[in-house]
């Protein structure tokens, strides 16, 4: 089997790129500045969505409970109010149970 210059070229890119990641660990022994400061800023910005979702989800719970208050029996606006309603709950949900997730990782790892 004949390997055409393009295809040896992508095949000895990729072995390259795996002796240095494997290497620049390991001579250094410890994390690159740049991977430190991309894994501080990526906590960062989970705390920052963290501290953002639980007003918004209380907001998004606030308008749907008053839009059902005030709907003066229109179902239609109460459909809608309970879908407001379960739709913040559901993703407020959904946010926490990805830090949680998150944090089991990173637990594991360190």
């Amino acid at each position: 089997m004949k390997l055409s210059k393009k295809k040896f070229f992508i095949i000895f890119c990729i072995i390259l790129i795996i002796l240095f990641l494997s290497f620049s660990t390991i001579s250094y022994g410890a994390e690159p500045k740049i991977i430190k400061k991309l894994s501080d800023a990526f906590e960062d910005i989970e705390d920052w969505i963290l501290k953002l979702s639980t007003p918004a989800a209380a907001v998004a719970v606030g308008v749907g409970i008053f839009m059902k208050k005030f709907s003066f029996g229109d179902e239609e606006k109460i459909r809608t109010a309970k879908k407001v309603i379960r739709g913040s709950l559901f993703s407020y949900g959904f946010i926490l149970a990805i830090d949680l997730i998150l944090s089991a990782i990173s637990s594991l790892i360190d």
